[in-house]
């Protein structure tokens, strides 16, 4: 496919869906998301995808310490509208692992393995924390998660690719650097520092 090889040593999320083995898409309902998952739904690898990738597995991994996250099991709530900045990009990649899916989402069966209405949005502007809110649905854990990827800098030397980038005047050997320096960021956040408190933070909620 050509993704950079680090994709194949990114952190997987491994999930428990119930819909899946309802309808047979998987034999027992198990489901290993990667971060390629994640590229293929965005179109493009960097630090917002990998840091929805990384909140997503970091609330899964806090709200079922002892057994596989249910997929569909959990609500979503982010902190900003929809359309502010990067909220939509990362709700998306948080629906693609969590199964919680705005109101367009799957209505479900028989009123079982509803997905709709477990993602939900701030109405207005930035919420004080800017943490992602997502709370099991069987038991009312909670958990907050933040992200951030400014921990993990830019090359100091990207400032001039990415202004030639903006307007659209790279040179071809300016393009291949760029790339190049741009997935190294990304390499970093999700293999150096997928566990690392610095930058994701998760916050129980009693």
């Amino acid at each position: 496919m050509g993704f950079p090889d680090f994709f194949e040593h990114a952190p997987v999320v491994r999930v428990r869906d119930p819909l899946a083995k309802l309808l047979g898409s998987t034999t027992d309902g198990i489901m290993d998301y990667r971060f390629e998952d994640a590229v293929r739904l965005a179109g493009h690898s960097c630090p917002t995808v990998a840091g929805a990738f990384l909140t997503a597995r970091a609330a899964l991994k806090a709200l079922y310490p002892d057994t596989l996250p249910e997929r569909g099991g959990v609500l979503v709530h982010m902190p900003s509208p929809e359309m502010e900045g990067t909220t939509g990009v990362v709700a998306q990649v948080l629906t693609l692992i969590t199964g919680a899916a705005a109101q367009g989402g799957f209505k479900g069966i028989g009123g079982r393995f509803a997905r709709n209405g477990l993602l939900s949005f701030a109405t207005h502007g930035g919420e004080h924390d800017d943490a992602v809110r997502v709370e099991r649905v069987d038991t009312g854990a909670a958990v907050k998660v933040t992200f951030d990827f400014n921990r993990i800098p830019a090359d100091e030397s990207q400032h001039e690719r990415m202004q030639a980038v903006i307007h659209n005047r790279e040179t071809h050997e300016q393009q291949v650097e760029f790339a190049r320096l741009w997935q190294e960021r990304v390499r970093r956040i999700l293999l150096e520092h997928a566990d690392d408190p610095s930058l994701i933070g998760v916050v129980h909620i009693d």
